[in-house]
């Protein structure tokens, strides 16, 4: 088997034994346990060891719970928490640009999510610390324990080591993806509940922008989502033909295995890794909360639009606030460049 098999097995079994644990465990939001696993399982280059992976899981529980602290502030100073959680949020994805990957994205996710879940319910920040750090931990373990039963075998050419992103421009992404993050952050306080799926989308979204070209973050960020959309369409279609844990297991590692397929480069299409991990992602955020709709008695269908309608939303926005943002950056290089053609 080649890297992008054992890379796509990885996936799907992983995201089968996430959605086993976290459904037949009855965890709170347990789609959030299933995102996490694939953020970890999508990385690119080795999978993160074992031991590394437990502690960074306990780490991460540990400053999730430390986000009560942001909820007295959001409650009773606004305007101040909100320009806090902005300055936190770039300061990761300024981080993240030494090469963190799937840690920003979980850090960005968990450090937008506490404060929203805490004005809503201070007692969902302990329970989404403990289902973030399961879904990591699923995560790690099934990729040491894969690569340590199918080892990847050597590479053939070393690869160049991968230059360092020039101050100005990791600013640049950093400040791209807090704009994109922010405005959702703070619909989400007005109504936590409704907002909290589409912090985890917008993420996502703020992550993939970071790597999108300005012409084709619309086609990017919106195709994914769509994409997204449809795949989880497609699960509840054949979930409904017999409702199960273990169907829904066996048709969300379908999907993992098919989006695997093309993000690892097994299968070949015009797309990016990030438009299929994301596309898996978006799957797996609709889908979550459509089945607890399901299981409340709630209006699935009427849920589900309006998810999509607002995802799609996002995802639009985040797509022009790209464009807008390298055009004004475009312009003012170029004025910034006029005194010294014209000293010349």
């Amino acid at each position: 088997m080649t890297r992008g098999d054992k890379a796509s097995l990885r996936l799907t079994l992983g995201l089968g034994v996430a959605t086993l644990l976290a459904y037949g465990l009855a965890l709170k939001l347990p789609f959030v346990v299933c995102v996490m696993a694939v953020l970890v399982l999508c990385k690119p280059g080795p999978p993160m060891p074992l031991v590394k992976g437990i502690v960074t899981a306990v780490v991460l529980a540990g400053l999730i719970a430390a986000g009560v602290l942001m909820v007295p502030l959001l409650e009773h100073y606004a305007l101040a928490g909100v320009l806090l959680t902005g300055v936190v949020l770039h300061a990761v994805f300024r981080a993240g640009q030494r090469g963190g990957g799937a840690l920003t994205a979980l850090l960005v996710i968990s450090f937008a999510m506490m404060p929203v879940a805490g004005v809503a319910e201070q007692s969902l920040i302990a329970v989404l610390s403990v289902t973030l750090a399961v879904g990591l931990g699923v995560g790690t373990l099934v990729s040491a324990l894969s690569s340590a039963l199918f080892p990847d075998p050597p590479l053939q050419q070393a690869r160049a080591p991968a230059q360092p992103t020039a101050a100005i421009s990791a600013n640049w992404i950093a400040l791209r993806g807090t704009i994109i993050v922010m405005p959702v952050f703070v619909l989400a306080l007005t109504n936590p509940s409704f907002y909290l799926a589409a912090i985890m989308k917008t993420a996502t979204l703020a992550q993939q922008a970071g790597e999108a070209q300005a012409g084709a973050a619309s086609r990017e960020l919106v195709g994914s989502t769509l994409m997204g959309a449809f795949i989880g369409m497609l699960v509840w279609t054949g979930l409904s033909l017999w409702p199960s844990l273990w169907m829904l297991a066996l048709w969300l590692m379908a999907a993992a295995l098919w989006t695997g397929s093309a993000m690892f480069g097994v299968r070949r299409t015009r797309f990016r890794p990030s438009f299929w991990s994301n596309a898996l992602v978006t799957a797996l955020i609709l889908l979550g909360p459509a089945i607890e709709d399901s299981a409340s008695g709630k209006s699935v269908l009427e849920g589900s639009v309006m998810r999509v309608c607002l995802f799609v939303g996002v995802a639009f926005y985040a797509s022009a606030t790209v464009w807008v943002l390298e055009r004004w950056r475009g312009r003012a290089q170029r004025l910034a460049s006029r005194p010294e053609v014209s000293a010349k």
